[in-house]
């Protein structure tokens, strides 16, 4: 007996050395997660200083002023993406004044990040999720219509944050910043770093109008299967696709899925940082402005391309937690599951919470 419980005092010893182990590996790993940051963040500022005579930094200064609400020598994302609690941003695509429906939400997703694992997670969010109660929109209204209400009230400002204010209610993340882009921005980022080169899994032609998709009548181009090379057009053309020959493809989940795959194309082509990013850098932040509006600085900016390939997808997918019906004016909207009334997101806020808790699964690379 006494040998025995000698045994048990070893191996519980033993495990205790190895769970110390283990804690402090994952504490040195974040540890030098933080420090390369703080490195990239210092180095940023040097380079600005010694480049060109600051020229450099007068160009991201520039920059800055034009896009951001935020001061050029700062950043917000810094400690927090070097702490514990998910670090969440809101990216918003819009028409812009060149397209139909200006300033509705074409595209919104939420980029959850958690800093304890170094892993994003996106969370497309359904244009036509049905919104009430909110002050944002007295009138109650799909969700892509919140920035357009907020735009029009008080420029793209007030759209951004209005939008973030909002989803932070309805799917209980802190929503802690916001970026928005319009159309023509996004096919000026593409562009500038020289196309995209994406897979895509299912071919599709298109159109534009629903008429002609409701006749089967698809043309306005397509995108064949396998290797895409994409400029900016072609890639918007490519994330908008709405009315398509492949009812999977047809879709706003589908869209989002599409919107993600350029989104990481789109990171690779930016690179891992360091003097080969420059030259994309600085060809994205002239392709930005008067585009790309945010309560980031361009330092965050910079820090957040990092995250731009998502780890994970949370689908808020219909007959799971959203219902497709009909509000009082007879639109196609969806409606959160299990709602006791109509304002009530707790179920979504539920669901959202229960899978971001899930731990992620690291494949051999990002989603999608």
């Amino acid at each position: 007996m006494r040998r025995d419980r000698a045994d048990d005092q070893t191996l519980n010893r033993a495990g205790r050395f190895r769970g110390s182990v283990a804690a402090s590996r994952g504490a040195r790993r974040t540890r030098g997660r933080f420090r390369r940051r703080l490195t990239i963040f210092l180095l940023v500022l040097l380079a600005a200083a010694v480049v060109g005579g600051g020229l450099l930094w007068g160009r991201v200064t520039a920059f800055n002023d034009k896009v951001s609400t935020a001061p050029s020598v700062s950043s917000s994302l810094l400690f927090p993406l070097n702490g514990s609690d998910r670090v969440n941003v809101l990216m918003l695509g819009y028409s812009g004044a060149s397209h139909d429906g200006t300033y509705l939400s074409d595209s919104i997703n939420i980029l959850s990040i958690d800093p304890k694992t170094n892993t994003t997670t996106t969370i497309p969010i359904p244009r036509d999720l049905w919104i009430e109660g909110e002050p944002a929109l007295p009138d109650n209204g799909k969700v892509n219509e919140v920035f357009a209400a907020g735009y029009l009230n008080n420029g793209v400002d007030e759209g951004g944050r209005a939008a973030a204010e909002v989803l932070s209610h309805v799917t209980g993340l802190k929503i802690d910043h916001w970026i928005a882009i319009d159309f023509v921005g996004f096919q000026e980022m593409v562009d500038a770093v020289g196309g995209v080169t994406i897979d895509n899994p299912r071919p599709f032609a298109y159109t534009t109008e629903e008429d002609f998709y409701n006749r089967g009548i698809f043309n306005s181009g397509s995108f064949k299967r396998g290797r895409l090379e994409l400029d900016g057009g072609r890639a918007l053309a490519y994330t908008r696709a709405r009315y398509t020959s492949d009812p999977a493809e047809s879709s706003d989940f589908a869209r989002s899925v599409r919107q993600a795959r350029v989104l990481a194309a789109l990171k690779a082509k930016l690179g891992a940082g360091g003097l080969g990013s420059i030259g994309p850098g600085l060809g994205l932040m002239s392709a930005l402005e008067g585009r790309l509006r945010t309560d980031l600085s361009a330092v965050d900016l910079y820090l957040l391309s990092e995250h731009l390939g998502s780890d994970r997808r949370i689908e808020l997918s219909e007959d799971q937690i959203l219902q497709a019906t009909t509000n009082t004016l007879g639109q196609y909207v969806l409606a959160v599951i299990g709602r006791a009334t109509p304002s009530d997101y707790e179920p979504l806020k539920a669901y959202i919470r229960e899978r971001l808790d899930q731990p992620i699964v690291r494949s051999a690379s990002p989603s999608p």
